[in-house]
């Protein structure tokens, strides 16, 4: 095999959606998985549909996902410039030599002969009127015109595009690595633009002569670009060029119902599409990402690694050394991968709880704002974590460390707090105030003894302390929590629930 080196070639038309940075993660598991290059490159032969900012959108969303660029934008190479607008003056010359072979040819017809070409057509009993064999000779172009008519044309700098010389009635056979062997009849293709009359390559074209010029190897790309594999193939024929293989990933399906994941779906059921935050340059409107949401960047690419991909084992939580040792193209599915937000937020969760509280409290020590102690943070961080999806929720469930509660869980009060309660609570502050030693471990010996000597159950006892100390009807260890709050203010709760709910 030669070097592996596969390139992600987004167009900066706006923000990059989650499918995206799908293809992208799998372009750069399997060149790291083969010790290959991974390449950005940037196609904006569509200066139309161009947005301000989105090519640094993207640049930032692989930043943020640790997929890291070889060669191309932001990291110079070899085979440059990487954005499609800076090697305009290099098309021309590949037009011009499918024109000298034939394969290619001009084609002056205005829009309106487009139209009228398709409505003559749609009349005819044709579903799908194409620019093809059959129609071409009817138009106004290279093949149809006499060579005198075309120069003549050519010198009152009439506009025209080139147009490729579809074959008429041949089968195209490749092999994708996903989806096996694809035949698909020329007669079912149309003779597509692959040079415009401003000049610029459409992505056709320039698609093909940079993959080439670039070395890729292997052409990973989303399945929406399969129907224009066999031009794509045709092309490297023309040029008697080695077509590199090619791997057509499935698509990401919204999560209820049929078809692709759009942002609209995101927005109608309440998640991110997009990585990272995007504000629209035009009408200010900002869309949620995933980073500002509070993912962790691992969590978000371990998820998409299993949109499309399994390891054919139990494991789910990779690393990305360990996506990138265990990733192989055969075994992407053909079929959609339906997304599951719940199934996100799990993977986040995974990888919060994975982290030790020292971790944890760096993250959430800004929410706290010294409410408590570094140290205390980090033990805080250590008994909330299972209970959180997000850093933020550690903060947000952990009010009872710096507040007393003003209101106690209905539910458990209902349930546990008895005509008795108040007497067995008295008790108890009689015994923790006696410790000398406010650690957990002692609380915690101490609380026992007290229930051993008085013959009561932990049910009868620990929702109540619980909830005088807390407010909750669950929650972490009790005894740390204690801990943390000191001698004092657990005395001091309990006095209160019990004065409150006498």
């Amino acid at each position: 095999m030669d070097k592996v080196r596969v390139r992600f070639a987004p167009s900066p038309t706006g923000p990059l959606h989650m499918g995206g940075v799908r293809t992208a993660l799998y372009n750069y598991l399997f060149a790291k998985k083969h010790g290959g290059d991974f390449i950005l490159r940037i196609e904006d032969t569509d200066q139309n549909r161009y947005v301000p900012g989105a090519e640094q959108y993207i640049v930032e969303s692989l930043d943020w996902c640790k997929i890291i660029v070889d060669e191309g934008i932001g990291k110079a190479g070899d085979l440059g410039p990487y954005r499609q607008s800076d090697r305009k003056h290099m098309y021309k010359e590949y037009s011009d030599l499918l024109l000298e072979s034939g394969n290619a040819y001009i084609a002056f017809d205005t829009t309106e002969e487009l139209d009228q070409m398709r409505e003559r057509m749609k009349n005819a009993g044709v579903p799908s009127p194409q620019y093809n064999a059959i129609t071409r000779t009817s138009m106004q172009n290279s093949l149809s015109l006499s060579e005198d008519e075309v120069q003549a044309r050519l010198d009152k700098n009439e506009p025209y595009v080139v147009r490729v010389k579809m074959p008429r009635n041949e089968e195209v056979k490749f092999k994708d690595i996903i989806r096996g062997w694809v035949v698909v009849n020329t007669n079912n293709l149309d003779d597509k633009v692959i040079f415009k009359s401003d000049g610029m390559p459409t992505y056709h074209l320039a698609n093909v002569v940079d993959d080439y010029l670039m070395k890729i190897s292997h052409v990973i790309r989303g399945e929406e670009w399969l129907p224009s594999a066999p031009l794509h193939i045709l092309l490297y024929r023309f040029f008697d060029w080695k077509a590199p293989e090619f791997a057509h990933l499935p698509l990401i399906l919204k999560p209820d119902g049929n078809g692709k994941l759009s942002k609209r779906d995101g927005d109608r059921l309440g998640f991110p599409v997009f990585p990272i935050e995007w504000k629209n340059p035009e009408t200010g409107d900002v869309s949620k990402g995933y980073r500002e949401e509070g993912y962790f960047k691992e969590a978000f690419t371990n998820m998409l690694a299993f949109l499309g991909w399994n390891p054919g084992t139990t494991q789910e939580i990779f690393s990305m050394d360990e996506l990138i040792e265990s990733f192989s193209l055969e075994r992407v599915g053909k079929a959609g991968a339906k997304f599951d937000f719940d199934k996100t937020k799990w993977f986040n969760q995974q990888y919060l709880r994975a982290k030790d509280g020292q971790e944890l409290s760096d993250l959430v020590s800004p929410l706290f704002q010294e409410k408590v102690s570094d140290a205390d943070l980090a033990v805080i961080c250590e008994l909330m974590k299972e209970r959180a999806t997000f850093a933020k929720d550690i903060f947000n469930e952990s009010t009872f460390f710096f507040e007393a509660p003003l209101e106690y869980d209905e539910k458990t009060l209902r349930k546990k707090w008895k005509e008795s309660t108040p007497d067995i609570l008295n008790q108890l502050i009689e015994i923790l105030d006696s410790i000398s030693s406010f650690d957990p471990l002692t609380i915690e010996t101490t609380f026992k003894s007290f229930l051993e000597e008085k013959e009561l159950g932990f049910g009868a006892v620990l929702p109540n302390f619980r909830l005088a100390i807390t407010g909750l009807g669950m929650g972490p260890s009790m005894f740390h929590i204690c801990s943390i709050l000191g001698k004092e203010e657990v005395i001091k709760r309990l006095r209160l629930a019990i004065e409150r709910n006498a």
